[in-house]
């Protein structure tokens, strides 16, 4: 394999695949990440909230049944291997899409692969905030959601920035597992240069820019979280 990896047919194959694929999948690896990341936001904000606030001592206590059910379901969907997720939900991707394989399609299993990751990546957060905070905000009269929404969130914005981060990374490494069952970017380009055509060379440049598209993101949101950290003014 050594041998052949910087052969001149191997080279020329690989600046020919640089110049004609590489651009589109790299856009097709950012937009589905950064996309899939939003949407798993979206859910698992709330979720994470939930966890937290809706406790027997949290600040919006729920029935113990439900906080129960809400925990087996997270729990369960993280489990699961992203691999078999995606097959588990091919009904549900044909039906919010209409197919069940190319770029768009692959947002769907990426989505309920990671909302219940952020859920706990938010609860987490959630739970480093002071409870003699979260106490007098409560003595001043204010109510559960405004202790949620100007004490809690605002609070861990820095935690929750720098977990956001390793969401995006983490769905970063999912999108290109989905290059398996016909995902665009740069794992399907991986995949099938790799996998299929022992192209190595050009799997080995797939992966470099993947881990620099992983270092770019953790780069910005270190960046950000720290500047949001008022401990640091």
């Amino acid at each position: 394999m050594l041998n052949n990896l910087f052969t001149p047919e191997t080279l020329q194959e690989a600046w020919t695949v640089l110049k004609t694929q590489i651009p589109l999948a790299i856009w097709e690896t950012v937009y589905v990440t950064v996309l899939s990341t939003a949407f798993a936001i979206v859910l698992g904000l709330p979720l994470g909230v939930l966890l937290v606030a809706g406790e027997k001592n949290g600040v919006l206590p729920l029935p113990k049944g439900l906080m129960h059910a809400l925990n087996v379901i997270i729990n369960l969907l993280r489990s699961i291997p992203f691999l078999i997720l995606m097959i588990m939900v091919f009904p549900l991707t044909r039906l919010i899409v209409g197919t069940t394989v190319g770029t768009v399609a692959s947002i769907v299993p990426l989505v309920i692969a990671a909302f219940p990751f952020v859920a706990r990546l938010v609860e987490g957060s959630l739970r480093e905030v002071n409870p003699n905070i979260i106490e007098a905000a409560q003595s001043m009269g204010a109510t559960p959601m405004q202790i949620i929404c100007k004490v809690m969130i605002p609070e861990s914005v820095p935690s929750l920035i720098s977990n956001a981060t390793i969401a995006i990374t983490t769905i970063l490494g999912y999108s290109a597992m989905s290059g398996i069952i016909g995902g665009g970017g740069l794992g399907k380009i991986a995949i099938n240069y790799g996998y299929y055509r022992y192209k190595f060379l050009v799997m080995l440049i797939a992966v470099i820019l993947l881990i620099l598209l992983v270092q770019i993101f953790q780069s910005v949101g270190t960046k950000i979280a720290i500047r949001s950290d008022k401990r640091l003014k």
